[in-house]
């Protein structure tokens, strides 16, 4: 359990949104949502007088907090040897290229695959010009 609650490993701690923001309170709507058994269609909508860029925003987020907690439970069960390829089942396999390190699409293990692509969301998530903090700030063209 101490692995998996590595920062320097898979654990990230969850983004928070600032309490008393518009943006908490469409956090507090869609856990709301999420949890009380509601339909899925229903729960994602745009509540009336919302702004979409900050709606899709929480979701974001909420999204990889949720993946990030899940791939945190499984992280031990796939290590480089047992998780050699990233793969979607046998007829796929997935290559990571960040035109920084890795200039070309390049074959790794399952779980250097998973910590890059954590990375970059994390990177992503944390970029002002794409997910401003500032409510009603986000680019048109991100969405």
């Amino acid at each position: 359990l101490k692995q998996v609650f590595n920062k320097d490993k898979t654990f990230r701690p969850k983004r928070k949104f600032e309490p008393g923001t518009q943006r908490f309170e469409l956090h507090k709507r869609a856990q709301a949502s999420l949890n009380s058994g509601v339909d899925l269609k229903a729960a994602v909508q745009l509540p009336s007088g919302e702004d979409q860029n900050d709606w899709v925003a929480v979701h974001v987020v909420d999204f990889f907090n949720r993946i990030n907690l899940i791939y945190g439970t499984i992280c031990e069960f796939c290590t480089e040897r047992t998780c050699p390829v990233m793969s979607g089942g046998p007829k796929y396999e997935y290559r990571w290229q960040d035109d920084l390190r890795y200039k070309k699409p390049t074959a790794l293990p399952a779980p250097q695959y998973m910590n890059l692509l954590m990375d970059w969301i994390e990177v992503q998530i944390n970029n002002e010009d794409i997910f401003p903090t500032s409510v009603g700030k986000c680019k048109e063209e991100v969405i």
